[in-house]
């Protein structure tokens, strides 16, 4: 288009043994800014049965995926793509259609009558007639190849896709899986755990269970064993009652010492005022 340099419009022959079949089918490119960083949107504007009319192309090539566009492809290889993916199925992809076969082929007639209101281009005589049949199947042969090495990549991003995805299911599942766990494998994880984190309270609670009788042991080693038992009982009591000791220790030692930098600083004020005022009774003087 002559008026903006990001758009531009194109005419096609439709590919040869399909439905399409002596068809001539126009459209719109629009070029982004950073073009060709990013991928053209394609628009067609004639009814074909394939692609919508007036909306943008979801394919592998165009704007849709620019995760599968290549920086080295061109505008040539843009419309032989195109080519080759309208005997395609759609799929329910964006801006597709599935007519029937014979409405595919009324289309291809109907478009050569067509004419662009944008640029004036009637389809009768936009394109120049085939010369020989040899160009004409190798251009087929390699748009069809190029929408094979395009699916092809578009299916294996899917599948990343998709492996991606069942990965993140599969972290869910096993969440879903520890949260399902019953109650009382739970509790005695906590126990387990807490027990590892706090030993010295564990091996005070080990002396109140109940010790087995042992028929072998002399009442001496009997009394002494009983003893044992009662020091480690009534440690945890001693050790409460000290606390407190050493804390109003500490809180004496403070006091005192507070006490000590306050009679300091009284001393050094008083001094200076009894400097101050000794001086000036020497300049009276």
């Amino acid at each position: 288009v002559q008026d903006n340099l990001f758009e531009w419009h194109f005419t096609v022959r439709g590919p040869p043994d399909s439905d399409f079949d002596g068809g001539v089918y126009h459209g719109r490119i629009v070029l982004p800014p950073e073009y060709p960083m990013k991928p053209p949107s394609i628009i067609l504007l004639t009814a074909n049965g394939r692609f919508e009319v007036g909306k943008k192309i979801c394919l592998s090539i165009s704007g849709h995926h620019p995760e599968t566009w290549q920086p080295s492809w061109s505008i040539r290889t843009a419309l032989l793509a195109i080519i080759g993916f309208m005997p395609t199925k759609g799929e329910g992809a964006i801006g597709s259609l599935d007519y029937t076969p014979e409405e595919r082929r009324a289309l291809a007639k109907k478009s050569q009558d067509f004419c662009c209101e944008g640029c004036g281009c009637a389809m009768k005589d936009v394109l120049l007639p085939l010369k020989s049949g040899s160009d004409s199947s190798q251009a087929d042969q390699e748009a069809k190849e190029l929408a094979r090495q395009i699916s092809f990549k578009a299916e294996v991003n899917s599948s990343g896709k998709t492996i991606a995805e069942s990965d993140l299911n599969h972290s869910f599942s096993l969440n879903d899986l520890q949260d399902d766990i019953p109650t009382t494998f739970q509790g005695a994880t906590a126990s387990s755990s807490y027990g590892a984190q706090n030993p010295s309270a564990a091996s005070l609670q080990q002396p109140a269970q109940p010790v087995a009788k042992n028929t072998s042991m002399s009442p001496r080693q009997r009394r002494a064993q009983q003893q044992s038992q009662r020091r480690s009982s009534t440690s945890p009591d001693v050790i409460q009652g000290q606390q407190p000791r050493d804390n109003h220790t500490d809180h004496g030692g403070s006091a005192v010492l507070i006490v000590i930098l306050t009679l300091a600083l009284a001393a050094l004020i008083f001094r200076r005022i009894y400097l101050a005022n000794e001086y000036i009774f020497d300049f009276e003087l």
